[in-house]
Formats: C-alpha cells, sequence, structure tokens
C-alpha cells in the first residue's frame, strides 16, 4: 500500500480544490468535476500499476511480472542469484516492505520483505 502513497497525497491536493469549486457556487461550480475527475484517475492509475505486479518464486527461478496490456516480465535463475539483499527505510521497517535485490533483478514495495528474503536465501542455497 506504501507505493500508493504518492498518488493519494497528490490527490488529497485535488480533492479540496474540487470540493472548494463546489462550495462557491455558480458559475464556480462548473470547473468542480475537473480536479475531482483528476484525483479519482491518479488514485486508479495508481491502484491499477499496483495491482497488476507480481512477483513469483519458484524452485528454479525469481520472475517479476508487471502491467496487463502491456506485459513486461524479468527473471533470474536461482543458481545465479548469489547474494540476496534487503533494503528497508524505518516506514519499511515498520510496515514490512522493502526492496529485495536477488541477483540483477531490484523490486521495490515488497511487502513481507524479510520473509520473501529468507525464502530467496533457502532456495538459492
Amino acid at each position: 500500500m506504501v507505493v500508493l502513497a504518492g498518488a493519494l497525497l497528490r490527490a488529497a491536493v485535488l480533492v479540496p480544490a474540487g470540493a472548494a469549486l463546489l462550495a462557491a457556487g455558480w458559475p464556480w461550480s462548473v470547473g468542480a468535476p475537473l480536479p475531482l475527475g483528476a484525483a479519482a484517475l491518479l488514485v486508479l492509475g495508481a491502484v491499477w500499476r499496483w495491482e497488476r505486479t507480481r512477483l513469483v518464486v519458484t524452485t528454479e527461478k525469481v520472475v517479476v511480472v508487471q502491467g496487463t496490456v502491456r506485459r513486461r516480465s524479468a527473471s533470474v535463475p536461482l543458481s545465479s542469484v548469489g547474494a540476496v539483499e534487503l533494503e528497508q527505510s524505518l516506514p519499511g521497517r515498520v510496515l514490512g516492505y522493502g526492496t529485495v535485490v536477488a541477483g540483477d533483478l531490484e523490486i521495490p514495495y515488497v511487502p513481507r520483505a524479510r520473509r520473501v528474503c529468507g525464502l530467496l536465501e533457502r532456495l538459492a542455497a
């Protein structure tokens, strides 16, 4: 959910602007749908991108798949992973997410990142 924070903050700026236009009455209220619609599109787009990213760990490789219409996939064989790294900020440690680096793959905003790193280390050994 941290991936959505930027879009939610931008939307939080646009929504009061739209509400202010609505409260101002005619003719200003005509412009209210613009910032409100932009806020909705920002959040919807961020949720769509976030929901369409998958991290798949098999006994043979690590695969990151992104996208719906334009699908992008990257994989690394577990035999070439070597060291597995975990980068976490303070909020990441508190909320349990982080960036996992496995071989050539760098996967940001992985939920339960410590657990994923442990799994990768066990499988790569």
